[in-house]
């Protein structure tokens, strides 16, 4: 398996890593955080290229791994450059949950991740999710089994827990005394979802309960956002979900107002080839919306003409617009900058 650190040549120095999982090395301290519906192969290795320290996959079911991998395994393609690669699974049963990942192993992660942070009804109250933290034993009993039997390191991404049951603190310590290699706090609670403010310190006390890798996640919207909750809480890497959409030039350090209309339009070039290349032209066009919306709000088109660009159906006419829109408001022309491939 290739790791990031063996990427070095013999006559080049050796660049010290920012923090290791297990025996994997993680260079950088911003890192892509999973989101269903976003974190595709097309974002992922877009924000990676850009500085995202660490690729991982969306979540998936374990149910779905065992027993139909040939219709999700899409949601695990990777390219070498993403390395280090981690692969997330979900679910509530130990058993099948190691199942899933003794089979996703064969397909090459670098690490492998249980969610125990997603706050959707539909995980929570079957008991996945964070409705694992409902049940410490029980992740007890998944990290020991996973961990024994895995060849990769295995972590875990959290939340606080519930407002009646805040059990971050034993959670934490129960991941690292059962094997797992480094921990993900999302720092709200489940009823909060992804709304209200994000509470550093559980980051905090957590990073001070255990000795494995801690990674923050919460309200980080800025790139000074991550050094301020680096500092806080002395986490070891800052996960970025939401403020990444619309915006990957975070990961090399560079906020909404920084990004220049032409490197926007390349992006959003790039990205919609992605799409269409890993989702066929239709339905990547169709799902690449969400994205282009956000991309679009990056500089101040007229509504018209952001409304006009996006409700193009065709990615022909859609990127034809987009083009004439950039060139009369900015004099930016697709063929006036190198592209990133």
């Amino acid at each position: 398996m290739i790791r990031t650190g063996q990427m070095n040549q013999p006559d080049q120095p050796v660049i010290a890593s920012t923090f290791r999982v297990g025996n994997v090395p993680v260079y950088g301290d911003a890192i892509l955080s999973p989101m269903d519906g976003f974190s595709d192969w097309p974002f992922r290795s877009i924000c990676r290229a850009l500085g995202s320290a660490m690729s991982y996959t969306e979540f998936v079911k374990d149910k779905y791994i065992v027993h139909a991998l040939e219709h999700i395994a899409a949601r695990f393609k990777y390219e070498e450059a993403e390395r280090p690669v981690t692969f997330q699974i979900y679910g509530d049963d130990p058993d099948e949950l190691l199942r899933a990942a003794v089979r996703v192993q064969e397909l090459g992660p670098d690490i492998i991740d249980i969610n125990m942070g997603c706050p959707a009804k539909t995980v929570a109250h079957s008991g996945a999710g964070v409705g694992l933290m409902r049940t410490p034993l029980k992740v007890a009993h998944i990290f020991h089994k996973l961990s024994a039997t895995l060849k990769v390191p295995l972590t875990g991404k959290i939340r606080i827990g519930w407002e009646n049951c805040r059990s971050y603190r034993l959670i934490a310590r129960i991941v690292e005394e059962n094997g797992g290699a480094a921990i993900a706090v999302h720092a709200r609670t489940k009823e909060q979802g992804y709304g209200g403010e994000a509470d550093w310190e559980v980051i905090a006390e957590i990073k001070q309960a255990v000795s494995i890798p801690v990674i923050g996640n919460g309200d980080v919207k800025t790139v000074a956002d991550i050094e301020r909750m680096k500092m806080y809480t002395g986490c070891d890497a800052v996960m970025i979900g939401r403020a990444a959409v619309g915006n990957p030039w975070i990961f090399s350090r560079l906020d909404r107002d920084q990004v220049p209309p032409e490197a926007v339009l390349q992006m959003v070039h790039q990205h919609l080839e992605r799409h269409m290349a890993f989702y066929g032209e239709r339905k990547g066009m169709m799902i690449f919306r969400k994205h282009a919306a956000r991309y679009l709000s990056l500089h101040q088109l007229p509504r018209a003409t952001r409304t006009n660009i996006l409700q193009q159906n065709d990615a022909e006419d859609f990127l034809t617009c987009l083009d004439e829109a950039y060139s009369r408001q900015w004099s930016v022309k697709l063929g006036e900058f190198q592209g990133s491939g």
